[in-house]
């Protein structure tokens, strides 16, 4: 008895991700999900230099503001709740100092733009169409920082907006970096405040737009089909029954390596693993000669990883 679909995957036969990739993970909060994955398996990867971004206006605004090298001055940031903000970052960036808000901005900037210029992949995900434009300035922000909604218009970007945002993305990094291999996702997890109606609307402009754009060099992942389909049960859900919890978050992530990695990258893996679990591992006795001798083995595996992949650091 079949008691579950499965998503057909098919397995890329160009530029796989091995450990001399460079990656770089931009968007919803589900990058930030596959970005500790790699992270965890020291992959050379970057994730959201400006915290998570949740809508394609929001991607294309830092990516076109780093490859054209400018820079956040004073009139771009602003004071509420006792601290400095950016209407372009998440609030993990926002501090109380002005200063050290805009050194961290325009440093963010330089390793956006480094990463795109290096990266030979770069992954995308999208989580919402609706925006919020700043009545004030009339510009579509990244982040409201519990700024009155009265200070704002809420509205849904069109298929079409969205298209011609992700295309200007692509055509400005393809100037610069004409090898990078971009791919799009989106993310599974649901914008219930929006509504449950307005949320799939939200999904459905999104995945037209990203199928718009796609060819040899950009593709698709399909994470969230694959959260909806495959993974149809609230048991793959965190308490809010919104977020995909571990159990999700590793499945959709083993899918993604059968798609984007070959055999022998996910053999390392299975070695970084090993060495990182021996990390975590608490002795009863750390002085016993048995903890010892464990302890000279993972610094055999450790060396002998960093021999084969200078960049890996435990």
């Amino acid at each position: 008895m079949k008691l579950q679909t499965n998503i057909k995957l098919k397995k890329q036969e160009h530029n796989l991700i091995d450990y001399n990739s460079k990656l770089l993970l931009l968007g919803s909060c589900f990058s930030e999900n596959i970005g500790s994955k790699l992270e965890y398996f020291k992959f050379q990867s970057v994730s959201n230099p400006f915290g998570i971004l949740f809508h394609p206006k929001a991607i294309e605004t830092v990516v076109l503001k780093a490859l054209q090298q400018k820079q956040y001055t004073d009139g771009d940031v602003f004071f509420h709740n006792e601290q400095w903000h950016s209407f372009d970052a998440h609030s993990v960036l926002s501090n109380t100092s002005k200063e050290s808000l805009l050194k961290n901005l325009n440093a963010q900037l330089l390793l956006l733009e480094k990463s795109i210029l290096e990266s030979t992949h770069i992954i995308i995900t999208l989580g919402t169409a609706w925006v919020y434009n700043l009545i004030e300035e009339n510009r579509i922000v990244a982040n409201c920082h519990k700024v009155p909604q009265k200070a704002f218009k809420k509205t849904l970007l069109s298929i079409e907006s969205i298209e011609k945002s992700l295309q200007n993305c692509l055509v400005n990094i393809k100037k610069l970096n004409k090898h990078a291999t971009v791919v799009f996702t989106v993310s599974p997890v649901r914008h219930i405040k929006d509504g449950f109606v307005e949320n799939m609307q939200s999904k459905a402009h999104l995945i037209s737009a990203i199928h718009q754009t796609l060819n040899k060099d950009v593709l698709y992942f399909p994470s969230y089909e694959i959260m909806m389909d495959e993974l149809r049960d609230y048991r793959f859900y965190k308490s809010d029954m919104l977020h995909p919890n571990d159990t999700a978050i590793k499945y959709i992530w083993h899918k993604f390596q059968d798609v984007w990695m070959s055999a022998e990258t996910q053999k390392i893996i299975d070695e970084i693993n090993t060495v990182q679990k021996g990390l975590q591992h608490k002795p009863f006795n750390s002085e016993s000669q048995a903890h010892q001798k464990f302890l000279n083995k993972l610094d055999f595996k450790k060396e002998q990883l960093k021999n084969r992949y200078p960049h890996i650091n435990f």
